[in-house]
């Protein structure tokens, strides 16, 4: 009966000098290779965007992005900055520009039209000549008639292309260079306190029903920021010298989606 417990307490002796050689194995191992203590895992921290507008900071992730700016909102991103930008536009700052005089409030908004070449407005092409031409950066090689423009210093707050397309040069705070020798209601120099709005088209060619309807947007939003603006043709401010926006703008159209007072249209509603 003495060996047969000898034996069994051989037996459970080698079972755990087996089992430690295992376990002294399995340390080792866990030594060479360390697993990550998830207690200690790091996190990158979420990178803070500004708001446009506001100014306000937020994540990245949570942030509406356009053109590599951010906003918090839609409605930022949509409406008329205290900076004079609207963010939904496609910013395409010009150098044709200087501050209004007196830090001059404005109350007029000048239609025109332009397109590059003249009568040209089916490609794309020709919507970026007008961005070259305002930005001075238009090739005088790239058609006979640029070379007689090219180092002209024009450029307008906003251009409406033929596809709706709202583009921004210059911030309502500054001074566009758009009207030229000028005079609205015995008020000399437009540029002064106006907002100039070109669409694509020829003045022989109707506008498009898109190229209305991002302009009546674009006017509820200036509305805002300058509740008294008047509404005049380039033609009603320079007669002599323009015939723009032309005969088929239409501003009776032009009212009805916009609302705009008959008042603050004191050239009428009818063509010319």
């Amino acid at each position: 009966m003495f060996k047969w417990l000898l034996l069994f307490a051989g037996a459970y002796l080698f079972y755990l000098w087996i089992k430690g050689k295992k376990r002294i194995k399995a340390n080792q191992a866990a030594a060479a290779n360390p697993k990550p203590d998830k207690a200690h895992k790091t996190f990158e921290p979420e990178i803070m965007v500004p708001c446009q507008h506001c100014k306000v900071h937020l994540p990245k992730s949570e942030a509406i992005a356009h053109e590599q700016r951010f906003y918090c909102s839609h409605e930022h991103l949509n409406s008329l900055d205290v900076e004079g930008w609207i963010g939904s536009t496609q910013w395409r700052t010009s150098p044709h520009q200087d501050v209004r005089p007196d830090s001059t409030q404005p109350d007029l908004v000048v239609m025109h039209h332009i397109s590059l070449p003249p009568g040209q407005f089916k490609s794309q092409d020709c919507s970026s000549y007008i961005v070259d031409f305002f930005q001075n950066k238009l090739d005088p090689n790239a058609h006979p008639y640029f070379a007689e423009i090219a180092e002209q210093k024009v450029s307008s707050h906003f251009l409406i292309t033929r596809s709706g397309e709202l583009i921004q040069f210059v911030s309502t705070r500054n001074k566009a260079w758009h009207a030229g020798v000028s005079s609205f209601l015995g008020r000399e120099k437009c540029n002064d306190f106006s907002i100039g709005i070109e669409l694509e088209g020829d003045g022989d060619t109707p506008f498009e029903e898109v190229q209305y309807k991002t302009l009546a947007g674009l006017i509820k939003k200036l509305e805002v920021s300058y509740p008294h603006l008047q509404f005049a043709g380039h033609s009603d401010i320079a007669p002599d010298r323009k015939t723009d926006p032309g005969i088929f703008f239409d501003w009776k159209k032009f009212q009805n989606e916009t609302g705009v007072s008959t008042k603050n249209l004191p050239y009428g509603i009818a063509s010319r």
